[in-house]
């Protein structure tokens, strides 16, 4: 492909969306900043954190963090400059067509699908169990085959699909009313989660710190490899670019803030919980909450339970988001059925691919143990996360008169070290994981060569 047309087609024209899929501009610095923060803020904090301390790096993870954090922000500076630079709603899907092409733009829009929808059924399923712990604790309880799939014994996992399709429903009303419910949900995780500090604040141990790296720096990197999922929801900050107000200024501030303010937190809390109790008692599914019952706090307990609930709405609120954004994109570019580049004239919502695409995460939130399955997740991540690096650096030697509103500091070396980054947390996934995300890609390309290629409008000019 002609590598200047493509950047016509992705780079110039990302801003005039064809008739019919126009969508409204409404969000601003403070949107996006909470939008990221709901997507970074879930299990990672509620749940890895522990987990992370317990077995790979105890006291230490606070260094994990920061590791992980660093790692991330390379990423997130590219991310920046091609959101204000590029724009358009596809994310790394646009930004790969613009400076790399159009097979590989599919490959990495094929990878976010991927990624998204298996992210938001897998922490549906999650939802559902906290859920269904809350309701016990209430004195409350849903008959087990209405909590399991059938593959753990059960019929269907009815609150995980209804959770599902309650976003769908959400999502279809607008952008501004979904970010509104984004917002509420953000303040509630960040009012358990301050809640925590406090309490937390006065029952340190210091010596629970000794010693403070009892696996190493083996174990910090460990632990950096395992909690670096936590941060993934970033990316999905990008793909608003057309429904920010001013998209070039308000992008990169939705990108970089979220990212500084949840790394912060992340190590304030994980050096609390550390300080708090033994490492090795963190090893359980909730630490936080579990915490609070130890210390004697159970009103405590209950609002990080409801913390926790609300973190995870917002996780599968702005994912659910990010995946029909980009499926927009590409149905644009030909690359999908026209029918999915239709937005409603009332809500400027893509509602026909909100609809399709909660229904197949309901069935698959609903019926499936997802397990390893969320793995893909990872690998998916870190793929589109390489892309957006060498796309930054193709750009730059390309296209160096492009307008960039923001640029990456110190470039070409920050996008090559987010690129080197990525691959290294690639390499330490298991084997298991790249088989399926092979045969997820080879799919993906015989779908592009029976359909994709014929249909694209570039293909068309």
């Amino acid at each position: 492909m002609r590598t200047a047309e493509l950047f016509r087609t992705k780079a110039i024209n990302a801003n005039h969306a064809p008739a019919g899929s126009e969508l409204r501009r409404t969000l601003g610095p403070l949107d996006l900043t909470l939008l990221g923060i709901g997507a970074i803020i879930g299990a990672g904090i509620f749940v890895l954190t522990g987990v992370a301390a317990a077995t790979q790096a105890g006291p230490a993870i606070v260094l994990s963090y920061a590791v992980a954090g660093t790692a991330c922000a390379f990423s997130a500076l590219a991310y920046a400059e091609l959101a204000a630079a590029v724009g358009g709603c596809g994310s790394a899907y646009g930004y790969s067509y613009a400076g790399l092409g159009e097979i590989v733009a599919w490959i990495i829009g094929w990878d976010l699908i991927l990624e998204y929808g298996v992210a938001v059924s897998a922490v549906a399923i999650g939802w559902s169990a906290y859920v269904e712990n809350a309701l016990q604790a209430m004195g409350l309880h849903i008959p087990e085959a209405l909590t399991k799939g059938p593959a753990e014994g059960g019929w269907v996992n009815v609150p995980a699909a209804l959770i599902v399709l309650a976003l769908a429903g959400l999502l279809s009303l607008g952008v501004r009313e979904s970010a509104r419910v984004n917002a509420a949900m953000v303040v509630i995780k960040l009012l358990a989660i301050g809640v925590f500090i406090g309490v937390a604040l006065f029952h340190v141990q210091p010596a629970n710190w000794s010693p403070f790296a009892p696996f190493g720096w083996t174990g910090v990197m460990g632990g950096a490899a395992l909690i670096f999922f936590a941060y993934i929801g970033f990316d999905a900050v990008s793909t608003t670019a057309e429904e920010a107000r001013n998209p070039q200024r308000d992008l990169p501030i939705g990108i970089l803030v979220s990212l500084a303010v949840c790394t912060l937190i992340y190590m304030l809390v994980a050096g609390l919980l550390t300080a708090v109790v033994a490492y090795p008692s963190l090893n359980v599914g909730s630490p936080v909450a579990d915490v609070m019952l130890r210390l004697g706090y159970p009103w405590a307990a209950a609002l990080v339970a409801a913390g926790a609930i609300a973190g995870l709405t917002t996780v599968m609120l702005v994912l659910y988001y990010g995946l029909t954004r980009v499926f927009l994109a590409m149905a644009r570019d030909g690359l999908l059925p026209p029918a999915f580049a239709r937005v409603s004239p009332r809500t400027r919502t893509p509602i026909r691919v909100i609809i399709v695409s909660g229904l197949v995460m309901a069935t698959v939130a609903g019926l499936t143990p997802i397990g390893e399955v969320a793995e893909l997740v990872n690998i998916g991540t870190l793929a589109a996360f390489l892309l957006v690096c060498i796309g930054v650096v193709t750009l730059r030697r390309t296209h160096p008169d492009l307008p960039r509103p923001f640029k990456t500091p110190w470039s070409p070396m920050v996008p090559i070290l987010g690129g080197l980054s990525c691959l290294y947390l690639m390499f330490n996934l298991p084997l298991v994981t790249w088989l399926r995300f092979g045969l997820w890609l080879l799919l993906g390309i015989l779908v592009y060569a029976l359909y994709s290629r014929h249909h694209s409008l570039l293909a068309e000019r």
